[in-house]
């Protein structure tokens, strides 16, 4: 029995997914993970990583799910500024309270491959990528390729979007949504389709800020699908910073 169990042991781990997560920030970030439903909570949605500090987790290889980092986080609540997902540290299936840059993927989906992003549809908090190691791919831009939010948004984060903490920090950047809440902005009601909700038609083009800072990224509901990046791996590296 003994025997039998170490193989299928390693039969589940061959067929297994790691996600290397990487804090390169100059402080700690509270990672967030949130398995999508019927999926696992890797480490059970969270873990606290120092500057220069890693983790390497297993998933199952058609998992499908979220990555994000809480910041400005107090040990003695365990309450974080931005990215909160109910003052613990592993969020159990809970997601985080947005502003909140987002690392999403889904392993093997729709013909098998990969599918990953990053998404500021939520708003922004923290620099973050995510990269496929030694991927398979058919050699197109958005095929498995490194794809980030690198520029520091919160410092140049328009005043109507920014958010402060106490200490009068900038600590996130809200979508416009988020911000005005009208349906326009938050692609809703009459504005729920691509043809009715194109950022250009609004008042203020906000995710134009966002894409024009962050390419890579999903800046609004209806996003060009160029944001998309497709790959087949059995590693992802997620970074911080």
């Amino acid at each position: 029995m003994f025997a039998l169990a170490t193989i299928f042991a390693l039969l589940a781990a061959a067929h297994a997914v790691e996600f290397e997560i990487i804090n390169n920030e100059p402080g700690p970030v509270w990672v967030g993970i949130q398995g999508n439903p019927g999926h696992t909570h890797l480490n059970n949605g969270g873990v606290i990583l120092n500057q220069g500090q890693s983790v390497t987790l297993q998933a199952e290889e058609d998992w499908a799910g979220r990555f994000w980092g809480r910041t400005w986080c107090d040990a003695g609540s365990s309450h974080c500024q931005t990215g909160d997902c109910g003052n613990k540290v592993e969020c159990g299936g809970a997601g985080g309270v947005p502003p909140a840059s987002l690392a999403e993927i889904t392993l093997k989906g729709w013909g098998g491959i990969d599918y990953y992003d990053i998404s500021l549809v939520d708003g922004y908090n923290i620099r973050i990528a995510m990269e496929p190691v030694n991927g398979q791919g058919d050699g197109s831009e958005y095929s498995c390729k490194r794809c980030a939010c690198a520029t520091n948004i919160n410092d140049i984060c328009p005043g109507e979007l920014v958010v402060r903490n106490g200490e009068g920090y900038n600590i996130a950047c809200n979508s416009a949504c988020l911000a005005f809440n009208t349906d326009e902005y938050c692609c809703r009601g009459d504005h729920g389709t691509p043809e009715t909700c194109r950022s250009s038609d609004w008042p203020v083009d906000y995710p134009s800020f966002f894409k024009s800072n962050c390419p890579d990224a999903y800046s609004y509901a209806y996003d060009d699908h160029k944001s998309t990046f497709t790959c087949i791996a059995e590693k992802y590296v997620v970074t911080f910073g």
